[in-house]
């Protein structure tokens, strides 16, 4: 029953996690497939949506039910990508650190740990979310408002504005040539796209298995000398 749950809710998150809430013409959708005897790269024995002309770093024809069949949906359908794909990358690396260094910090400082006995970190499959000072939830909430609020107004005001194109880089890391951005958006695409399969794995290995991803697989998380 457990194994059929976790499926179950895998297929719901991996739905609900890359489409925004629109209504769809199939007419439209179904014009589109029509002109456009091209494969799909992704899919070679789908045909391929034609807004997905190859412009977009990272972009290999996948849309196979033509979910996009309008040019403003596929910015939509990117931005969200790309905030998944942040946030992703944050959480595949904030989770192991999390129930690495939770117990320590804890016992360093008098707290109790939010980590449970085997390590696992608090998610809704795992529980121990109720362990959680709200007040990082709020701030969580209040911080990813402003994000999007600054998103929204760049998106008004910027004719040059791409999906993610936030304007932050304290470090100057991205290139200033046209060939270096387009390689740092594909990498953060890929990386992105990793990362969102590497926090769902996290999430379900834990609830299937009952063990924290650290001490499951010390070798990636833990340095050979601990």
């Amino acid at each position: 029953m457990k194994y059929i749950t976790a499926s179950l809710i895998a297929l719901v998150s991996c739905v609900s996690a890359f489409t925004i809430p629109s209504p769809k013409n199939r007419q439209t959708a179904l014009a589109m497939a029509d002109v456009s005897p091209e494969k799909s790269k992704s899919v070679p024995f789908l045909q391929k949506n034609p807004l997905l002309d190859g412009s977009m770093p990272g972009d290999v024809g996948f849309d196979p039910f033509f979910l996009a069949d309008g040019e403003e949906l596929l910015f939509n359908y990117r931005e969200a990508e790309i905030k998944h794909c942040r946030l992703a990358m944050l959480a595949a690396a904030g989770w192991p650190i999390s129930e690495l260094l939770d117990r320590p910090l804890a016992n360093t400082f008098g707290l109790q740990p939010v980590v449970d006995a085997k390590d696992k970190a608090p998610s809704i499959l795992n529980g121990g979310l109720d362990k959680t000072n709200l007040g990082f939830f709020a701030g969580a909430l209040l911080f990813a408002s402003f994000v999007e609020a600054a998103a929204i107004h760049k998106r008004k005001v910027n004719l040059a504005y791409f999906p993610g194109n936030l304007d932050f880089d304290p470090l100057g890391l991205y290139p200033k040539d046209e060939a270096g951005q387009k390689k740092m958006q594909l990498a953060e695409v890929k990386n992105g796209r990793l990362a969102m399969i590497a926090i769902t794995a996290f999430a379900f290995q834990e609830y299937v298995s009952n063990q924290a991803v650290i001490n499951e697989t010390p070798a990636f998380f833990k340095p050979f000398f601990m």
